[in-house]
C-alpha cells in the first residue's frame, strides 16, 4: 500500500460500487489521512450473463477481485459476503465486515400484492436454487422463472412479458435507496437467507499486517460472528453441495441463534434445524449446525 492511499476493489455494478461507498464511511473513521481510490474490477460472473446462477458457482463474482488482491493490483476488497467462495484463496481472509443489513428476501410485483395474494399461475423470477425450494414450498401454484441481471434489470423486467415479480435480497434494495418498491417480506425463521446475505465482508492480505489491524478497529463483532458460523456451516457441507441450502445466525445478548435448511429444488421436501449456543466458538457452531442438519434426513438428498 502507499502510505497515503488505499485502492479498494469492487465489482462494477451500481449496487457493488453503493456498498463499496458504504464501507468507505467506516473505513474514513479508521485511517486518518488516507486517500481511498475504488478500482471498478469486472468479474467471471458477471461477463458470464447467459449461465444460470446455480451453475456458475460461489465465487464467480469474486475470483477476479480476489486476483488482483493477490497480486497487488489493489489493498482490500468489498465483497458481499454471499458471493464469496466456501474457502478463501491463501494469503487472503476476511479482515473486517461493518454491520449488517436487512438479511430478509422480499418480493415486488406487477399487482403490489403480497405473497399470499400472488393468483395462480403468477411468473416469479430468481436465479435461486434456494428461492426457488423456498417458494414452491409455500405455494406449488406459483411459477418460478430463472432470471439474470442487476437489481435493476429484473426490476424492468416486472411489467413485460415472462416475469409477474421478482424475489431480492432486502439488503441490496436497501442499500440503492429503492425500499419503496418492496411489496412483502419473507420472515428469516421460515425463509431462511442466504449464507452472508446482508452482510459486506473486506478482504485483506494476511501478510498486509498493518492494514488487517486497522481494518479490525472497524470491525462489526456481531455480524463477524454471525459470518463465522454460517461460512462455517456451508463449508462442512461441503464445496461441492449443488443442493438448496442456507444457514442464518443472529447474536442475541451472549447467544447465537442459528437456523438452517436444505431442501430438494422442488421444495417438495424440507429438513430444517434450528439450535442455539454460546458465542464463543462460532466456526464450531455453524459446523454442528450443518453435522444436525445432515442428521436431520437431510444426508439423502445431499
Amino acid at each position: 500500500m502507499d502510505s497515503q492511499k488505499l485502492r479498494i476493489g469492487s465489482r462494477m455494478s451500481p449496487l457493488a460500487l453503493a456498498q463499496t461507498e458504504e464501507v468507505l464511511s467506516y473505513l474514513r473513521l479508521g485511517f486518518n489521512g488516507i486517500e481511498f481510490v475504488v478500482v471498478p474490477i469486472s468479474t467471471g460472473g458477471d461477463r458470464n450473463k447467459n449461465t444460470p446462477i446455480d451453475r456458475i458457482g460461489r465465487g464467480a463474482f469474486s475470483k477476479d477481485i480476489e486476483s488482483a488482491l493477490l497480486d497487488g493490483k489493489i489493498d482490500i476488497a468489498v465483497h458481499s459476503a454471499k458471493d464469496l467462495a466456501n474457502r478463501l484463496p491463501g494469503d487472503l481472509f476476511i479482515a473486517a465486515t461493518v454491520p449488517r443489513e436487512d438479511p430478509r428476501d422480499v418480493l415486488i410485483n406487477r399487482w403490489g400484492l403480497k405473497f399470499s395474494e400472488m393468483p395462480t399461475g403468477a411468473r416469479i423470477g430468481t436465479g435461486s436454487p434456494r428461492r426457488m425450494a423456498l417458494i414452491k414450498s409455500l405455494r406449488a401454484d406459483i411459477e418460478v422463472v430463472p432470471i439474470r441481471g442487476n437489481v435493476g434489470t429484473r426490476l424492468s423486467k416486472i411489467n413485460g412479458s415472462e416475469y409477474d415479480g421478482v424475489v431480492l435480497a432486502a439488503a441490496g434494495l436497501a442499500r440503492l435507496g429503492k425500499t419503496d418498491v418492496i411489496h412483502d417480506f419473507f420472515p428469516c425463521e421460515t425463509f431462511i437467507p442466504d449464507v452472508g446475505q446482508g452482510i459486506l465482508a473486506i478482504e485483506s492480505r494476511i501478510s498486509d499486517r498493518d492494514i488487517s489491524l486497522k481494518l479490525q478497529e472497524i470491525d462489526h463483532c456481531p455480524t463477524s460472528l454471525a459470518l463465522k458460523a454460517e461460512r462455517s456451516f456451508l463449508e462442512e457441507l461441503g464445496g461441492g453441495c449443488t443442493v438448496p441450502v442456507a444457514a442464518y445466525v443472529m447474536v442475541d445478548k451472549d447467544e447465537l441463534i442459528l437456523r438452517s435448511m436444505a431442501a430438494v429444488p422442488d421444495g417438495s421436501r424440507i429438513f430444517r434445524v434450528d439450535m442455539s449456543c454460546s458465542m464463543d466458538d462460532p466456526v464450531s457452531a455453524g459446523k454442528e449446525l450443518a453435522v444436525r442438519l445432515r442428521e436431520s434426513g437431510a444426508r439423502e438428498i445431499f
